[in-house]
Formats: structure tokens, sequence, C-alpha cells
């Protein structure tokens, strides 16, 4: 096992501390969400995916995608905690995980990123367009495997 693999596995650990300390804060300031999200979940989603689905990362702010796969297509990689998605732009391919409290991630969306920017709400103020999480597990459903990005480890 290499250094950047061991601390890959290490991320289940750290994410339950972090939680941790969020249900510490929320206990003693009731009424404040302490959620992690953002850069945080977003970065943490990223090495997860690039490590998980043999994912090649690009550099950070790289217009609409995150990443590319070994025969060249462009993923975008979204990670949540929440109930929906924004999107800024029509991705590629769209990798859509949850990061759970626990470390594990659960696959919410495979796939290409057309279906998922049609299906999305309309263009709000801050830029992106909305779709829940429910919605990306009906249209995950309906895509075919060979359309999937494909879970390496």
């Amino acid at each position: 096992m290499n250094n950047n693999e061991s601390k890959i596995y290490a991320i289940p650990d750290k994410i339950k501390e972090l939680y941790k300390i969020v249900d510490f804060l929320e206990e003693s300031f009731p009424g404040r969400p302490f959620t992690p999200d953002g850069h945080l979940v977003g970065s943490i989603g990223e090495v997860l995916a690039e490590f998980y689905y043999g994912l090649k990362l690009l550099p950070p702010s790289f217009e609409t995608h995150d990443a590319t796969t070994v025969d060249g297509r462009l993923v975008q990689i979204k990670a949540t905690q929440g109930r929906s998605i924004g999107l800024r732009g029509n991705p590629e391919y769209l990798l859509v995980i949850k990061i759970l409290s626990t470390g594990a991630i659960e696959e919410i969306y495979s796939g290409p990123g057309s279906i998922v920017w049609e299906a999305a709400g309309k263009l709000q103020n801050n830029g992106q367009r909305n779709i829940s999480t429910n919605k990306l597990k009906e249209l995950f459903k309906k895509v075919p495997i060979e359309k999937q990005l494909q879970r390496i480890k």
C-alpha cells in the first residue's frame, strides 16, 4: 500500500472525528447548524472519487469539470451532505456522491451530465441550476451500466 492509499483509507476515521466535533458544537450551540459543506466536502469528494474511480484530478477551479477518466472523458464531481446539488454548467459526465458521517460514500448519480442538466431546475440568481438527490437517484436508475463511471476500488 502506497502512502496516498493509506491516507485515503484514513479518511473515514478523520470524518468520524469531524462529526464528533460537529455534534459537540451543535449540542453546545443549539439552533446553529455546523454541517461540513462547501470546499471541505467538495475537496474530500474529489480525492475519494479520484481513488475509488481511478480519475485524474484537474487543477482547482477548472471550468465545469474536476477530473478526467483514463480514456479522456471529462467528469464533474459533486459531493454532498444535503438534499440537492447545484450545477453551473453542463458537464460531459457527472459523478455525485454523498459522504456519510461514517466516512463511507454513497453513489447518488454516475453518468452523462446532459441527463441531469436537462432535468435540473431553472437558473438561479447564484448562477446555478439545482436538482435534488432524490431526482438524481431516479435518473441514475435509467443510466445504462456502460454509460456509468465504474468504481475500481
